[in-house]
């Protein structure tokens, strides 16, 4: 039996059921779709504020466009939860971002409905435009739409594809979620644009003036009128940039005013060329936990859907996170040079307190993750010490400024990449499982993998201290519980440390899983060494373990494939040392969401997988 607040919501398993609704049955709707959210979501945890702000929007969508026919596009897919329960998985929300259940974000192969696979942000218009040219080309009538948040408009990939869609003149519509809020505030000039030009009272005189005069002008006035009143409102309305790439524009509308939503998008679809609709929207509305503090409800925990408040089990330590905000902190106390970096992630990158005690030095450039590589080689330049705090798969997205702006001029810039390895929930789009691969091959590198919270604040201060580029990269959340030195040394490059004799194997640990590789030696009798260096490796000792061992195993939170273990593997064979090597690391494929420790004895790096795979080896 369907509970009677979900009356409607039960009723409609797919788009085709919601298209039977009128107006008032869409509005009644949008209220229980926002109340199945924040119940659905503290069950789960998930993001929450995004997907509340785009509830009208979403029904809105679904009910105008033909889809799947039609595709929507989202944009990152942080606020397509409204979008998943309006498409068949509304039953499935209880699985959400867990182990063989439905992603947290849009994904191809899940439904139909989505009919692109995002997790990273800035993509849709490319995506959209992508497939507004094929159904052109193949001759079919299907609309394309893309929806993307201002806060995605801030990364130059939007406006590549802004900037190509308005020369060639697609069928295309984007739709520009202007909620003043990426993940936390947005920053930058089109922001801050977009956020002025809503709230004046010039625009709304210009809009409402300009209709009134022109309804009563004679004929041959009209067209000087409509083209003076361009000029004027050019002056104060965001539309003169989209305009003069090539769309039409439309809007601002009321994003969670259902009846003007419907409206407009009726009269949108049946046009051609590129539009783009301003919507202004409220994160986290109808939530009040999550109006009050959007940027603390996008990405939630289990929490009480009465009172808002998380449920989840206190930690003990600082996370990974905390342990580099407190290191930038303590450093650029001692060093007047020091400069932060981070595209959009000051949450997330623990640079909070950072931000409020070095406002000034704390650069936070929104999602423009090329931009924020070469700004930091430009500083280098100038003889100032940039720290670069990005995640891990956020940084594969400046792997041309990484090599040619940083690297090939081997200047001091530390990269500090947070959720290395596995990061559970999130699955593959947000997973660091290639960061040793790609920066492994690149020269003048040097690469450090902690193994607990101390060796972390210690290799971030080795980094920094070093005359070149260098990556320190660490796993989400907390460690073993490893209390930082506040004392900081300076480690010697490329040297490993051995913590245990054994018999035939030994085991070369890089980075996180170091206390499953002590377990696993010390019930094999194996020995051990945390290499704490990928690049440079420690080559003496490891021409020491070759003479020693029957066997090495290489342990890494990173894919097998040219990886830290590769290394092992290439140098060996480089002075001709044919001891065998066992390579531990992440398969050859995409890890889907789930529980990280699921997932790490999924791939066999576990205490137990470890072990067995170690055994079969010698067997």
């Amino acid at each position: 039996m369907n509970p009677p607040h979900l009356s409607l919501l039960s009723q409609i398993d797919s788009p085709e059921d919601l298209r039977r609704l009128d107006l008032a049955g869409l509005s009644a709707l949008a209220t229980e779709l926002r109340g199945f959210l924040v119940e659905s979501v503290s069950q789960t945890g998930g993001h929450l504020a995004a997907s509340l702000g785009t509830v009208e929007l979403t029904i809105a969508l679904h009910y105008v466009f033909n889809t799947p026919y039609d595709r929507l596009v989202w944009d990152v897919g942080h606020q397509s939860y409204g979008h998943k329960i309006l498409t068949g998985r509304r039953e499935a929300m209880s699985t959400i971002r867990k182990r063989g259940g439905i992603a947290g974000f849009p994904k191809r192969d899940e439904s139909p409905y989505d009919s692109f696979g995002v997790g990273h942000s800035s993509t849709s218009i490319s995506a959209a435009l992508g497939m507004a040219l094929a159904a052109r080309h193949s001759g079919e009538a299907r609309k394309s739409v893309a929806i993307i948040g201002d806060g995605a408009m801030t990364a130059g990939m939007a406006f590549e594809a802004l900037n190509h869609a308005g020369h060639i003149k697609p069928d295309l519509l984007v739709v520009l979620n202007d909620n003043d809020m990426s993940i936390s505030e947005n920053v930058g000039a089109l922001s801050n644009y977009l956020a002025r030009i809503l709230s004046s009272k010039p625009y709304t005189s210009v809009r409402s003036g300009s209709k009134s005069l022109l309804e009563h002008l004679p004929p041959p006035m009209l067209e000087f009128a409509r083209r003076a009143e361009e000029h004027v409102k050019g002056m104060v309305t965001p539309g003169t940039l989209f305009e003069e790439l090539g769309f039409h524009y439309f809007g601002p509308v009321d994003g969670h005013d259902l009846p003007t939503l419907v409206k407009t998008l009726r009269n949108l679809r049946v046009q051609t060329g590129p539009r783009l609709l301003h919507v202004a929207t409220r994160k986290g509305k109808g939530y009040a936990p999550a109006e009050r503090n959007p940027t603390g409800y996008h990405g939630v925990s289990v929490f009480d859907p009465k009172t808002g408040v998380s449920q989840k089990t206190p930690t003990r330590g600082p996370s990974y996170s905390d342990i580099f905000g407190d290191w930038l902190c303590d450093m650029a106390a001692l060093d007047s040079r020091l400069l932060a970096i981070t595209p959009a992630m000051i949450e997330g990158s623990g640079m909070v307190r950072f931000q409020r005690e070095y406002p000034e030095r704390c650069l936070d450039v929104g999602i423009a993750e090329q931009h924020a590589v070469t700004l930091a080689a430009g500083m280098a330049c100038e003889g100032a010490k940039p720290v670069m705090a990005i995640y891990s798969t956020f940084l594969q997205r400046a792997y041309d400024q990484l090599i040619h702006d940083v690297a090939l001029q081997n200047l001091p810039v530390v990269f500090a990449i947070d959720r290395a390895g596995l990061v559970g929930a999130d699955g593959p789009t947000h997973a660091g499982a290639f960061d040793l691969s790609y920066l492994r091959c690149i020269p003048n590198m040097v690469i450090m993998a902690p193994a607990n919270e101390d060796e972390c604040r210690q290799m971030l201060y080795t980094a920094y201290r070093h005359d070149g580029p260098a990556a320190v990269r660490y796993p989400r959340g907390h460690g073993p519980g490893s209390k930082p030195q506040h004392d900081m040394i300076a480690l010697a490059l490329g040297k490993a440390e051995r913590l245990r004799q054994g018999n035939s194997v030994c085991l070369l640990n890089f980075g996180a899983l170091l206390g499953r590789c002590r377990t696993v030696a010390d019930s094999l009798d194996a020995g051990l060494v945390n290499m704490r260096f990928v690049k440079p490796l420690d080559e003496s000792l490891l021409r020491e373990l070759a003479a020693e061992y029957d066997l090495l195993v290489t342990v890494e939170e990173n894919v097998i494939a040219g990886g830290a273990g590769s290394g092992v593997v290439e140098f060996l064979q480089s002075q001709g040392l044919n001891t065998p090597v066992l390579n531990l690391g992440l398969p050859d494929r995409f890890v889907e969401h789930g529980d990280h420790g699921q997932l790490l004895a999924e791939c066999d790096l576990d205490v137990d997988g470890i072990t067995r795979r170690i055994r079969e080896r010698m067997s």
